[in-house]
This record gives structure tokens, sequence and C-alpha cells, in this order.
């Protein structure tokens, strides 16, 4: 036992490196922050705000600066925030380690441990690499962080030819792992980057972020309008030179009408929708990290899951007591205090059933948990999982520790993976009473009697095949089970003979009952819900069955996965929806085949095991008492640990997408429809038909406020029963384009109107141009309404299902009233106040195209529905 000498370590350190996690570097901050300028619709307003600063027109320029910045700066924090993964997994490794050096146990920093080092570990200590263990007392280690497993597992020395690679192995220590109960001395194996830790710290820093749905879509948009602005500057500036203008009076104009047609206004609308939809969803407790993933769930069709405390509670839970005449259940989960004791779906009297109150004694005494009420309804339990859940058991059937204060603990046989049992000796004052429980095979082997409802009778032959049957029928619905035992007796010794046997108890971590339903609410929205687990597959399998998850299909281990080529396991992918003991690179490699099927993949964990899957998906979403690990590398974090925020979250997903295409169709039309006015307007040899500075007011002032209230529409009815868009579907699929193209030229041709009419009514140029805008303004606020349903007209939309809006439409008409009728705002809008027949003329036009619409509409519905009611008859 005297480890290595210091020059050996050295010459280690220098051939393996130091015991850390791999370190890369992130982007500087002021990278990071250009960065954010990279895409297409961003560079077209930076063009813009340039173009519009060497006309002179500054209040233009300022306006979409701001614009660029805001998102530039939101885009940046989230960034930012992401890329604490790995310092997170960093700060989980333990700081220091009692390690043997030159015959000495001494304490030193974990990053100077190597290979061959020999270190000390007891129960609380953080494990410092991956070791294999010599020496093994009793000791147990809780491997969750990476296995995914709630049960701490029985560690044992290895022998000298054992595998020292991967996980699930009962003799090996791993990495950031934890030692909950007893001690032992372990070799190093593996350190920093070598460790299981480290392979999963490498996954998360090779994972790139990909563009979200929305922001390709986004992007194709910015190109699209790229090219129109090319193409509207390239037509009015030949236009012009054609009818003899000059040539430089005319780039500038052209210049200025493709300006006209970007819609400055929308990144900042996207930004504040996205953001406000983040704000909901706080309130429904899921936490974005970032921005963009709240509408990628709205496209998600595959959650791949992790059981232990994302479908299960991550807490053991007592289902069935067995006595050996029968079996009851326990009702009520994880610490609950509602549960009770039942036989044929009637609750039991503890105290009449025949054996129970002994069972539930030695459940009670030989356990070292505690168990107190706390306030919402629940036990706080300390201690083992395994032990807390037979502490609440027995609280069902209203036995405890202060029911049974009167007995003493004398001495204990703490539980060890040898003898697979416990036993404690304890004394109400009269007797002295030796309680076991443990597997059941050695318990059964230790009893020579056993108690039934005719008192305490010989153990038999056909008695230990009953309670073997019953054993093993248990253990088929993946239920852990323990066998108790007791007799009378003076010292712990006694326990390996002629044990009384009570019966045995049924135990596993259940589905929560929100999750049952939130999967079940995921098919009927065609999204397919997989578990990934490191868990056995008959644990695995049971859960999916009670969760829903499993009607028919296969699950699949690890080992079969390593099997499987990719193509074998593309073709069997759709018909799997349980993957049980797997280890991060499996997780890994799922998430990426589900992306290679071209589905749109949500992952779901809490534990380190789960970080690069998370990081992988195309959003991760972690849970609120998972490790900081995998919170930030999720997108987004449910603080209530429920999927059914999850599923809130899809459906917010959609709604946002749904009204961003709502602002999309409002704001394009109406830039459409000023490009056309102005495009026009010059093309027939008209004056100027808007000023810059009324443009300025049109895009930013009345634009502006209702296309961000149309981001706060409610979600449509059945949003939830229609399956998830295509990630390749188009931006303007389902005929959106048409409609916006078609509804900015009839914008545009009405606004034509009312200023050559005002003009043909005797007004003069300044009449006329505010003709011009009230008939753009007042068409674009009715257009607004028309936007609040891709299927509706004036005629059938809800007005009030969205008071927000109707406040932006009345603001925007008050501003419109402002700028006509108040005298210091017609000198700085260059408007002149509209009465008579020239108000009402302008009023007309602009009503014209949605009634026109509204009617055309309801004529084409009923001559669909048409044949269908004569088809019916």
């Amino acid at each position: 036992m005297k480890g290595l000498t210091t020059a050996q370590a050295e010459a280690l350190r220098r051939e393996h490196g130091r015991n850390t996690l791999i370190q890369v570097k992130p982007p500087g901050a002021v990278r990071m922050f250009l960065g954010q300028f990279k895409d297409a619709m961003v560079l077209i307003l930076l063009a813009a705000a340039g173009i519009s600063a060497a006309l002179g027109e500054w209040m233009d320029s300022v306006t979409i600066a701001v614009i660029v910045l805001l998102n530039a700066v939101l885009g940046f924090v989230q960034e930012y925030r992401t890329e604490k993964t790995l310092e997170a997994l960093r700060n989980l490794t333990a700081p220091t380690a009692k390690v043997w050096r030159d015959g000495t146990l001494t304490e030193l920093p974990t990053e100077l441990l190597v290979p061959g080092d020999l270190i000390s570990v007891e129960a609380g200590d953080c494990v410092p690499a991956d070791c294999v263990l010599r020496e093994a007392n009793r000791l147990y280690a809780n491997e969750s962080l990476l296995t995914g497993e709630a049960e701490p597992i029985a560690k044992h020395s290895a022998a000298p030819s054992a595998d020292l690679t991967g996980l699930h192995k009962p003799y090996l220590l791993y990495s950031g792992t934890a030692v909950t109960r007893g001690s032992g001395t372990a070799e190093v194996t593996a350190t920093g980057t070598s460790t299981q830790m480290g392979q999963i710290s490498g996954m998360l820093s090779e994972i790139e972020r990909s563009e979200t749905p929305l922001q390709k879509r986004l992007g194709e948009l910015g190109k699209v309008l790229a090219v129109i602005c090319l193409g509207v500057c390239a037509a009015v500036f030949a236009a012009g030179v054609l009818r003899g203008e000059p040539i430089f009076e005319m780039l500038m104009t052209g210049i200025s009408i493709a300006i006209a047609a970007i819609p400055e206004g929308l990144p900042a609308t996207v930004t504040i929708a996205l953001a406000l939809a983040v704000s909901r969803m706080m309130k429904q407790r899921a936490l974005v990290n970032r921005l963009h993933s709240v509408e990628t769930l709205g496209c998600a069709s595959v959650i791949c899951s992790d059981k232990t405390g994302t479908i299960t509670e991550n807490r053991m839970t007592v289902t069935r007591l067995a006595l050996p005449e029968s079996v009851l259940e326990v009702t009520g989960s994880g610490t609950r205090q509602d549960g009770c004791i039942r036989a044929d779906g009637k609750p039991v009297s503890v105290q009449r059933t025949s054996g129970l109150p002994q069972l539930l004694r030695c459940a009670v005494l030989c356990n070292n948990a505690q168990l107190s009420r706390a306030e919402d309804n629940t036990w706080k339990a300390v201690g083992d999982p395994t032990e807390t859940a037979l502490l609440t058991a027995a609280a069902a059937g209203g036995i405890s520790q202060k029911t049974l204060s009167r007995y003493r603990r004398i001495a204990e046989e703490p539980f060890d993976s040898d003898t697979k049992c416990m036993s404690v000796l304890v004394t109400d004052g009269t007797e002295r009473l030796l309680l076991t429980k443990g597997a059941f095979d050695v318990l059964l082997s230790k009893c020579s009697r056993i108690r039934v409802k005719a008192g305490v009778v010989p153990m038999t032959a056909h008695l230990r095949e009953q309670l073997t049957a019953q054993a093993d029928a248990l253990s088929a619905q993946a239920l852990r089970v323990l066998a108790f035992a007791e007799r009378t007796a003076d010292h712990l010794q006694d326990a390996a003979t002629d044990m009384i046997f009570l019966g045995l108890s049924g135990m596993f971590d259940p589905p929560r009952a929100e999750a049952r339903e939130a999967i079940r609410t995921c098919a009927a929205a065609s999204v397919k819900t997989v578990m990934i687990t490191g868990d056995h597959r008959q644990t695995a399998a049971a859960v999916a069955k009670q969760a829903g998850l499993l009607r028919g299909g296969d699950v699949v281990t690890g080992d079969e996965l390593d099997l499987m080529s990719d193509v074998q396991l593309d073709r069997r992918l759709p018909q799997i929806s349980v993957f049980a003991r797997v280890n991060p690179s499996h997780k890994l490699r799922l998430v990426r085949a589900y992306k290679r099927a071209g589905h749109i993949v949500t992952m779901t964990g809490d534990g380190v095991n789960d970080a690069p899957a998370i990081k992988e998906a195309d959003v991760g979403v972690a849970m609120g008492d998972g490790t900081d690990v995998a919170k930030q590398a999720a997108d987004v974090i449910l603080m209530d640990n429920n999927l059914a925020t999850l599923v809130s979250a899809v459906e917010q997903g959609r709604c946002i997408y749904a009204n961003i295409r709502k602002f999309v169709r409002y704001l394009l039309s109406c830039n459409i429809g000023e490009v056309i006015t102005m495009f026009l307007g010059i093309l027939m040899g008209m004056p100027v038909v808007l000023l810059p500075v009324q443009l300025l007011l049109v895009n930013l002032a009345t634009d502006g406020l209702p296309a961000i209230a149309l981001g706060l529409e409610p979600p449509e009815a059945g949003l939830m029963k229609h399956p998830p868009r295509k990630p390749e579907e188009s931006f303007f699929a389902g005929g959106l384009l048409s409609r916006i193209i078609w509804r900015g030229i009839m914008i545009g041709l009405c606004t034509l109107g009312a200023f050559s009419t005002s003009l043909r009514l005797g007004g003069d140029l300044t009449q006329a141009r505010t003709a011009a805008l009230f008939t753009l303004v007042v068409s674009q606020l009715l257009h607004v309404f028309e936007c609040k349903s891709e299927h509706g007209t004036l005629l059938t939309v809800r007005y009030f299902s969205n008071p927000k809006l109707l406040g932006a439409v009345f603001s925007s008409a008050v501003m419109l009233i402002l700028t006509i009728w108040l005298p210091w705002a017609q000198n700085i809008f260059g408007t002149a106040p509209l009465y008579g027949n020239q108000l009402y003329q302008a009023a007309a036009f602009a009503l014209a195209i949605p009634i026109m619409s509204s009617i055309a509409h309801l004529c084409t519905r009923q001559r669909r529905t048409a044949p269908d009611l004569l088809h019916g008859e």
C-alpha cells in the first residue's frame, strides 16, 4: 500500500497530462458579438442603414441601427450562456483526493492524479478519476449522473483479469460519481479526457449548434428581399433614365424605394414575439436558454426522453407487499402521504391482517432512513431510496418510527454486497428481536419457519416453492424484490439460522401521472416519444408500458445497438420506442440517427450522461433539478420536471410560428403596397406620392405596433391535433406568398387611386399625399385583422380574442389622426387636413379591398361546400 513515488508520478503526468477535462478556448466576447451580424437579413439592414446615412436620412439610419444592435445583443447573451457547459462539467470533479504517495496517505489536488495512483475513498467522497477497486468494504456508489440509474450500485474488488473499460462495471469507480456508503482503496486507471466523464466533455466540445428551422426560413426570406431590393432599384433607375430623368437623381430614387421595400421592423418583431413567448413559458415553469428554440419546439417530431426523473419520479416506491398467503397493493407514489394498503381494491386494516404488522415492523426498524412530514402533503425523506420507500409504505399502513418508539436498537449488521442482507437487534425492554431484510434467495435459505394466518409454522418444500413463485411473479413486473424475516435472539450472529419468514416487498421507480398524459397528448399531435435509459431492459419495458410508450414495439439495448450499422439502425428506428442499457455515446448516436431520418429532435434529461445528446438535439430540454451540465447544454429547462410543461412548450412553439407567419404576411403586404405606390407613381410620371418621412411613419409606427400585437395571438383551436410541419417546408407554404403579393398590389393600387382622385377633385399635392397616406394606413390596419387567421375574413375573425391587437390598432389610428389634423404634426410630416369628399374618397379606397376580399372568400367557400351538401342529401 505504498503507491507511486513522486518521481514516478511526474513521469506519468508528462505522458498522460493533468487530470482535467478538455478545455476548449471559447471565442472572445468581441468575436462572439461580431458573429451575430452574419445573418442575411441583418446584412441587408446594415446596408440600408449605411445608404440611408449617405442620403442624409439620419432618422432612418439610426432606427435601423438600433434594431440590428438589439438583435445582436440578444444573440450574444444566448450564445455566451451555452458556452458555460464545459465550465460546469469541470466543476463537477472533486477538488482534492486522498492518495498514497511515497508510502504515505496524503491529500493532493485531483489534477495531479496519474494512472497507477492508489487512492482511498469513503462515503461522501466524489470520485476524482476512473479507478479499479483493489479493496472494497461494503462500498456503494451513486452513478446516476452517468448511467441514469437511480439506485446506488454495490461495488466489490476486481479480479486480476477484469475488463477495465466501459460503464456498468461493479468493480470500477467513475470520475464525478459519488460514494454513498462504505470505503475502499482503488487504483487510478484513467484521468482527464480518458475518463468516462472526459469522453462526455469531448463529445460536447465537438458538437456545433445548427440553425433552427425559423432561422433558416428567415435567412431565405432575407435573400428573397435582397433580390427584390436590387430588382426594384434597377427597374426604377432604368425607367427613369429611359424617360430622360437625370441619372444620379434616378439612382437615389431607386435606392430610396428599395429601402422602403425592406420591412425594418421584421427582425425586431420576431425578437419581441419570441421574447414574449419565452415570458409566457416562464409563467408555465419552462425557462428558455436559446431564444429561437421556442419556435423549433413547434416542429418537433420526436421527443427522446430519459427515464429516471423525466418519465419516472426518480423515487423508489413500494407497490406490492406479499404475505405468504396473499399479495397486497400499496397505493400512492413517491413520498406522497395519501397512500394506503389494499386487498382486492379495498383498504385493509393492518392490525387485522395476519402477518402484516410484523412485516411492516421489520421494514421500519431494520432501516436507517428518516421520514418526517412536509407541508405539501408529502413526506420529507432522508436516506437510501430503498429504505425511504419502505418507510413510506409502512406509513401508508399507519406504522412508523414514532409508533414503534418503544423499540431500541442494540446492534446492527449493515447491508453488504456479499451477504446481501441487513440485520438489526432491537429490544422493547421485555425481549430481544432480530430483524433482517435482504435478497429473497439469501433470506429464504436462513428461514426454517414461516408466519401464516394460523401462526408460525415450519417451512416446507411446498411453501418454499410457493414463495419462490411469488418472488418470480413480482420480478416479472420489473419490481425490485426484498424479503423480510425475524426471530427472538440475543446476538446478531443468530441471523444465520432458524429465522421466521415474514413476506416480500416489490418496489420500483413509477412513471409520473402527468408524464402519461403528456405522452398521450404528444401522440395526438403526431409527435413520437422515445425512452432512452441506462436502466435494465426489463425495468425499461415495464415503465414504458405503464407510461403508454410500449405498444408492441421492441426494446433495444446498448449492446444490440453496437452490433447495428447506421443503415440497419435507420431501417429499424421507426419500430423502436424504448432503448435500454445505453451509454452517453449511444444517446448521441440515436439523436443523430433521428436527425438523419429528417426529424426535428427534442432530447430531455437531467444527468451528465444526457448532456451531449441534449446539446446535439434540435431542442435540448433539461429538468429543473438536473445537473448544471445538463442545464447549460439545454435550450429549455423544465423547472417543475413536468413533461406536461414540455407539451405546453410545444404548443407555444407551434403558436409562435403561426404568429410569425401572420405578421410576416402583414408586414410584407404593407411593404409591397408601399413599393407599388412609389414605383408605379414614378413610372406613370406622377409627383412623388409619399415623402420619406411619411414612409418612415408608416413603417415604424402604424406597421410596427400591430405586427408586434399579432405575435401575441392566442393558439388557434386544434393546434395540437395536427402533425408538426416538415422542416423543409417553405415559410410561404399554403399559398401565403400569393396572398401577400396580391394584397400588396391591391394596397398599392388603392393608394395610387386615392392620390390621383384627390388631385382630380381639386386638392393640392399636400392634400393628395395626405389622402394617399390615409388610404395606405387604414387599409393596412384593416388588413391586420385579416391576418389573424389564414382561413378567415373580416366577417369571420374573432376580433376580441387578442385585446392587445385592438389596442395597437387604436394607437396607430390615433397617430394617423394626429398626423393629419394637428397643426404642428402637419409641419413635420407634410400633411394637410382632409374634409368632405377628400376624406370620403380616401376612406372608400381603404375599405374597398377588404370588403371585396371577404365577399369573394365567402363565395368561394359556398362553392366548395355546395357539392358536399348535395352529396349529403
